[in-house]
């Protein structure tokens, strides 16, 4: 398919792909939103404010190897939102590299993006093509939080912390029941090793008061991608939300799967979740209010004789994630990415870049850097 508007969000009907499409609007971006119902698609991005300033298409489309390549073809980047991604990613990675398209998704999915770079991967790479799973507030501003501590010289362990406020979406609910199912990994002396089953931890946080659970949470991006980089040789990344009802909720969810779903048929094991997760969240969030969904991403890098400690404190996730979509989407289609292959969004197009983004928006402030810092 032909086109001359150079980004398709693929899941452009769901609570994610509305806000791409509102950031693709802001960087004057003309895109295609398809997905699988025309009607819906359109119900969403009509919802979009001022959406009629920018060009866009809607377009249906199976969700088949062989029908998203002919969407995806003549288009620079598909943008996906449609989770759990390792229950839907394969067919597009795959419609993506057929159409020589650069690939990023939404995913906070350890298991999906481990995936995708082992067996994508070196694929991209020699088509020149960037694979970015995650280009989204979960794991990048950790990552760029992280990228700002090994500045320093002398970092190799890294110790993250992400929470955040908010309400999840019906494909978050699906995702996080989806992880539970597989392995979770950090990263030690160069080596992924498995987190324990069910693993909750209590945490402090930076800049306030109170004890907060945490969780590993899939094991999140950030090990894998810091596996790739030489300076680093540790990375342990838990991640929470601010309402601690709700995280207990998450951890009993954990504990609920080790005990009474693991031991089921795999083919059991994925109804039960399924059968969990639709009874969590059915509809569609309330747009976020900066004000009250807010962000705190913690990193404190070691070395042998060295402590940094880096925070960025933010607001709306989800709006973060649109914008950080628009954003990859706006530098690949102007050939100005770093990177090639799998890679993060801080690797592809610099994090300092990023971070002056997201300032741009008014999404985070300045990092608050201390410790042995040069």
């Amino acid at each position: 398919m032909s086109t001359h508007k150079p980004v398709v969000i693929y899941g452009a009907s769901g609570y994610t792909g509305r806000l791409v499409a509102e950031y693709l609007r802001e960087f004057n971006l003309p895109f295609i939103a398809a997905g699988r119902d025309a009607k819906r698609v359109t119900e969403a991005i009509e919802k979009v404010p001022g959406i009629d300033t920018v060009e866009y298409e809607v377009v249906q489309v199976e969700n088949t190897v062989e029908a998203l390549t002919d969407l995806f073809s003549g288009a620079k980047v598909v943008c996906n939102t449609v989770g759990p991604f390792a229950t839907y990613g394969d067919i597009v990675v795959q419609a993506a590299l057929a159409a020589g398209t650069h690939y990023v998704d939404t995913t906070g999915e350890q298991d999906w993006t481990l995936h995708a770079r082992d067996t994508y991967g070196q694929k991209f790479a020699e088509k020149g093509l960037l694979l970015a799973p995650s280009t989204s507030y979960m794991h990048t501003v950790s990552d760029i939080a992280a990228h700002i501590v090994v500045e320093q010289s002398g970092i190799d362990s890294l110790d993250i912390l992400c929470l955040f406020s908010g309400t999840p979406t019906f494909a978050s609910t699906q995702s996080i029941y989806t992880i539970l199912a597989a392995d979770h990994f950090y990263l030690e002396q160069d080596r992924l090793e498995q987190w324990p089953g069910a693993a909750a931890y209590k945490v402090n946080v930076p800049g306030q008061h109170e004890i907060f659970t945490a969780l590993p949470w899939g094991g999140t991006a950030l090990p894998l991608w810091w596996q790739e980089d030489p300076r680093v040789a540790n990375c342990r990344a838990l991640s929470g939300v601010f309402d601690q009802p709700l995280m207990e909720g998450v951890a009993a969810m954990a504990k609920d799967f080790e005990e009474n779903i693991k031991p089921l048929p795999k083919d059991e094991q994925a109804k039960a979740l399924n059968e969990r997760a639709s009874g969590v969240q059915g509809g569609m969030p309330p747009r976020e209010n900066r004000r009250l969904h807010r962000t705190l991403d913690s990193v404190i890098g070691r070395g042998p004789n060295k402590l940094v400690h880096c925070v960025i404190h933010g607001n709306a996730t989800y709006l973060q994630t649109g914008a950080l979509q628009a954003y990859a989407a706006r530098q690949l289609v102007n050939g100005w990415q770093r990177k090639t292959g799998f890679a993060s969004a801080s690797a592809a197009f610099g994090h300092r870049e990023l971070l002056g983004m997201l300032q741009g928006f008014g999404f985070v402030g300045e990092p608050l850097v201390t410790g042995h810092v040069q």
